[in-house]
């Protein structure tokens, strides 16, 4: 039980015993003290002023000195500041708590539990490159696939590639027109920017052609339609459709080369799935469940035969789910997959990792479920994310209007380079080694920066302040997980790793009081589990990583003011090095949770 929970009981406890004729479940607010006052935790007293039909200060000295004597000496002080009851929490508590944790790299996690909920995230289109709003998806998705793990849930990692369509016939068009035979082998290209150059070459094309026609007199919706390229792409959609052969084979070629692009960056980013689905799998599931649909009234049916539903009373508006001449749209698709994961992993949630732009299309997903009567439709849940730019708009675009993912990743190496060269430090380091160090430094810099802010909101990816070493930054995480490991090699032979084990054999008696910074870095590090715990609840990787920061500044700020090596007492030596044990612990987890690794040195 965590603290905050214990004080929860002991002080409702003491409600009932000095109020009796207090409402049952009567609330209140319990926060960690301000660092202005005395104390570890607050009560908040407003709350109860109407339901003990006492003064704040009345029921403050009450449930003071309460808890005071009957805490079993837990609570060893109060003050009462307007209408708040700061306790002071016994030393005892927290170094019991240290002595029983700081060894236990998997403080935090959770006991498994029945759960079971797939995160889909990526999304990726066949016709083009993986560019920086993949990223912060991809980062996200991982994350709180992570996250919910180490909750107890039995967690899917999914991705569904949209395979097919007017935009992949495109790519093909333009490669069959152009590309006299070339492959990402010929011309040294990476498959999935080989054949994104195709989609770009099309639509230069395909400009060049409507403003031939439009100067000929036709306007320009007239011209886009009748451009050939245009009417070959739609003639290519219409083959693949009924499965022709040569259509199928290009389709297959071109998409393979993707993929290998795809594997290849999702292998440096460290994103990975338990299943893929493709488009071309499933743009056909649903239809059956618009004719169930039909029969139960849940859709209708207009005059020209297309399929609907009125969500009218539910504040949106008549949707779509089956165009007149019977074919899918997204939303049918959507559905038909919906029940497709249920029936293969039988899911209490599945989340769905896209941007805000959907916002309204997974609202209508989760009611027409319902509707149908759908297995666990109420698990639907959108993590909706805000669209992430560049200061300046872009880094190196590819389309004009987007950053691609492979190339900021390789300016972020260069980044990570030129600033730990600039610190002077890799003295000792192998070639093999810097690479390695450089690689996590620049990935830890690019996804600590993306998720460190809440999903919901817009940002903006700033590479240099990313990487600063001083800042709210991943490296500046880094650094001190590395930094801790340095102290712990100075104190072990050399053998940071010697560290727990020695400690856990060596007997101390934590008798001495505890210095404010010392008692600071408990609380925080008691408050792991409640903090993971949170993220899961909210789908916010975001509550992970400003826990993280917030700790490795306390912990800098103690090393800065308390040294290890020449402490007081042996007493105290032995507090700090497991202190410093459990917090590099709890970075590597927090970290971990967020596809980040830690150095040992830096």
């Amino acid at each position: 039980m965590s603290i905050t929970a214990h004080l929860e009981k002991i002080v409702a406890e003491a409600i009932a015993a000095a109020y009796p004729d207090a409402p049952a479940g009567t609330s209140f607010q319990i926060n960690q003290t301000k660092p202005e006052f005395e104390g570890d935790y607050t009560i908040v007293l407003f709350s109860l002023v109407k339901a003990l039909k006492a003064s704040p200060e009345t029921i403050g000295n009450t449930l003071g000195d309460y808890l005071l004597n009957n805490s079993q000496g837990l609570i060893t002080g109060f003050n009462l500041i307007k209408g708040f009851l700061n306790l002071s929490v016994a030393d005892q508590y927290w170094t019991n708590f240290l002595t029983k944790n700081f060894a236990d790299i998997t403080f935090g996690q959770a006991t498994a539990s029945p759960q079971k909920v797939m995160v889909e995230y990526s999304s990726p289109n066949t016709n083009k490159p993986l560019h920086l709003g993949h990223l912060r998806n991809n980062f996200l998705g991982w994350s709180i696939a992570a996250i919910l793990k180490a909750n107890g849930a039995e967690v899917v990692k999914s991705c569904i590639v949209n395979d097919r369509g007017i935009h992949i016939c495109k790519s093909m068009i333009a490669w069959q027109r152009f590309g006299n035979g070339a492959t990402p082998q010929s011309t040294g290209m990476k498959g999935d920017h080989f054949v994104g150059d195709y989609y770009v070459r099309f639509n230069d094309e395909l400009k060049a052609e409507v403003d031939q026609l439009v100067n000929v007199g036709k306007t320009k919706e007239e011209a886009e339609k009748a451009a050939p390229i245009m009417q070959e792409a739609q003639q290519m959609l219409v083959d693949w459709e009924a499965g022709k052969p040569d259509t199928i084979n290009l389709w297959k070629k071109m998409n393979g080369w993707v993929y290998e692009g795809f594997d290849s960056t999702y292998k440096t980013i460290g994103s990975d799935f338990d299943v893929v689905y493709y488009e071309s799998d499933t743009y056909l599931l649903g239809k059956k469940t618009v004719q169930e649909g039909l029969a139960k009234g849940v859709f209708f049916q207009k005059e020209d035969g297309s399929v609907w539903i009125d969500l009218t009373a539910d504040g949106l508006d008549q949707k779509l789910v089956q165009r007149k001449d019977g074919t899918s749209v997204y939303i049918t698709q959507d559905i038909g997959l919906a029940q497709e994961k249920y029936n293969q992993y039988k899911l209490d949630q599945s989340i769905y990792v896209v941007g805000d732009e959907q916002n309204y299309h997974f609202k209508v997903l989760k009611l027409i479920a319902e509707k149908l009567g759908l297995p666990k439709a109420d698990g639907i849940y959108h993590l909706s994310y805000g669209m992430v730019e560049l200061p300046t708009g872009k880094m190196k675009s590819r389309e004009g209007t987007v950053v691609d993912a492979d190339d900021l990743v390789a300016d972020m190496l260069k980044i990570a380079e030129t600033h730990t060269a600039a610190l002077g430090k890799t003295e000792g380091f192998s070639a093999d080694e810097l690479t390695t160090l450089y690689n996590t430094i620049a990935l830890g810099a690019l996804k600590f920066y993306l998720l460190r802010v809440d999903p919901k909101k817009k940002m903006i990816f700033n590479p240099e302040e990313s990487i600063d070493i001083h800042g709210y930054t991943g490296p500046f995480i880094q650094y001190s997980y590395a930094r801790i490991q340095s102290i712990l090699r100075k104190e072990f032979d050399g053998q940071a790793e010697k560290a727990t084990a020695t400690l856990q054999a060596t007997k101390s008696d934590f008798s001495a009081a505890l210095l404010p910074l010392e008692k600071e870095l408990l609380l925080q590090l008691e408050q792991y589990p409640a903090a993971i715990n949170q993220a899961a609840s909210e789908h916010n990787p975001s509550l992970v990583a400003n826990y993280i920061y917030q700790l490795a500044k306390t912990f800098n700020s103690f090393y800065a003011e308390h040294s290890i090596s020449r402490a007081e007492s042996s007493e105290k030596k032995q507090l700090r090095l497991r202190i410093a044990v459990m917090t590099a612990n709890v970075i590597r987890s927090g970290m971990s949770m967020l596809g980040i690794a830690v150095p040992e040195k830096m």
